[in-house]
């Protein structure tokens, strides 16, 4: 047996040669792709402080909305699974880390050992003959992977940012959910408004149904007149359950949302009353990279890729792994840890990958093509954020100007609606002409109700576009939403 002065010189040897080329890593370092970054948004001269940046309880100011979201957060199913996601991926990250560390383990065995008869061969290595009889060990052991060419290190990089990745795909699925809630609960206001029109619209065409009626059996009108308010007042009868059947089925996929059974949906202001904003800063289009979850996702998932080859490529290299025992075996168990019982070991193992038939060269080489197509990815997908920014900003000022229009539209029919009235009274216009002035006013009434919840939804949109409504601050309760 090798002194034991010499065997811990041998050891120590080898610490020296870890030491010297445990800095060693292979890979690509990660790199951010070059991006080409607008110097500023077309339709938005503003400058300023984001819209992106305030919490959603600083955005929706409506209380039953903001009920609405606050339940959202914590019972909405798909955030559920992204949370769950983030524990897989953080629970990968500990599992990675562990191989960078010295792995222990404890054992004991038991074996009874006799032979067929007395010429069987030597056993256990024994000049006296063949053993019989029990045989007692217990020990500890001890495997060390040596990290020279930073495999270890590379995996545990690609976890740490798989990790993050899980982390912001939640804060994405939160994004999404804020504004996903925002949006139908807009939906169901404007067809709550739309409703209310349809049924004045319904009430006053049965009224005018009646009066057709009545003046026909005085003879002052048609059967045609009457014909012709029956059909309008079917128009708009047929409206109503419509949008009843419209409104259920809205409530019914904002309660998924929620996280519970289909069902009825609170309502707080109405749509004409909501707080509409005349101007949204959409801030530095260069603060988008920072700010959007997924594209620090896009970006981490890069960042995972670019690990990966470097792992794949520690695979040319040569494994050292420190191994060790320390433990006791005796023939009886009376004796098993007394001082002749002893037993260790101690050092290296090296493997050396001499053919492989390019399993290797080929797992570098995918791995390459993954972090190409992640880099593509990103890039593709920070284009498609500006053009969302882009489109929600025009969006936004675009449609105030139609609800302007539309608002003017409504005037002008009502008043046109007022003054045929008034003639008809007095016999200077024909039925016709009222009831095309009372078409033209339900349909220019739905089309403002809509503008109206575009010019809202329009808002919601901004604030997605620019990566809103993730925020960890902890929100105000509901007294302070007014």
């Amino acid at each position: 047996m090798r002194p034991l002065g010499s065997a811990w010189r041998c050891l120590a040897t080898v610490l020296v040669v870890v030491g010297v080329l445990a800095g060693c890593t292979v890979g690509p370092n990660y790199k951010r792709p070059e991006v080409i970054v607008p110097a500023d948004w077309r339709n938005s001269p503003e400058r300023g402080d984001s819209l992106g940046d305030l919490g959603w309880w600083e955005l929706f100011k409506d209380p039953a909305l903001y009920e609405l979201i606050a339940t959202a957060v914590v019972a909405n199913r798909d955030l559920q699974v992204a949370v769950a996601r983030v524990l897989e991926s953080r629970a990968q990250l500990g599992v990675a880390r562990a191989a960078q560390f010295p792995q222990v383990n404890a054992g004991a065995s038991y074996q009874y050992t006799r032979p067929f008869s007395a010429n069987s061969p030597v056993l256990n290595g024994s000049p006296r003959g063949p053993f019989t009889g029990d045989d007692f060990q217990t020990s500890v052991d001890l495997t060390f992977e040596l990290d020279l060419w930073g495999r270890l290190r590379r995996a545990t990089e690609a976890a740490r940012a798989e990790l993050l990745a899980s982390e912001e795909n939640r804060r994405a699925v939160l994004m999404t959910l804020v504004s996903d809630v925002a949006r139908t609960y807009f939906d169901l206001l404007e067809l709550d408004r739309e409703l209310e029109i349809a049924r004045r619209t319904l009430q006053t065409r049965q009224e005018s149904l009646q009066l057709q009626r009545r003046r026909f059996e005085q003879g002052l009108s048609t059967q045609l007149d009457v014909d012709r308010a029956d059909a309008e007042a079917a128009v708009a009868a047929a409206t109503v359950p419509d949008l009843e059947r419209r409104i259920v089925q809205n409530e019914n996929g904002l309660s998924v949302l929620l996280g519970r059974n289909p069902g009825p949906i609170a309502r707080g202001t109405p749509l004409d009353r909501q707080r509409l904003s005349p101007e949204v800063p959409a801030g530095l289009p260069s603060a988008l990279l920072e700010r959007r979850p997924d594209l620090r996702q896009a970006e981490q998932t890069l960042v995972a890729a670019n690990a990966r080859i470097g792992v794949a490529k520690a695979e040319y290299f040569p494994k050292i792994t420190l191994t060790g025992v320390l433990g006791v075996e005796s023939v009886a168990l009376s004796d098993l840890f007394t001082g002749g019982s002893r037993f260790w070991s101690i050092g290296p193992a090296m493997s050396v990958p001499l053919f492989t038939a390019g399993r290797t060269r080929n797992t570098v080489k995918g791995f390459e093509a993954r972090q190409q197509q992640a880099a593509i990815r990103y890039l593709q997908t920070t284009q498609q954020a500006f053009r969302e920014v882009e489109d929600a900003l025009v969006f936004h000022r675009k449609v105030r100007e139609v609800r302007t229009e539309r608002e003017r539209r409504v005037a002008a029919n009502r008043r046109a609606l007022s003054l045929v009235t008034l003639r008809y009274e007095r016999g200077l216009s024909s039925q016709l002409e009222v009831l095309d002035i009372q078409r033209e006013l339900f349909s220019a009434e739905l089309e403002l109700a809509s503008a109206t919840r575009d010019q809202l939804t329009a808002v919601v949109q901004l604030y997605r576009a620019l990566g809103g409504g993730w925020q960890g601050q902890p929100a105000p309760s509901i007294d302070g939403i007014k």
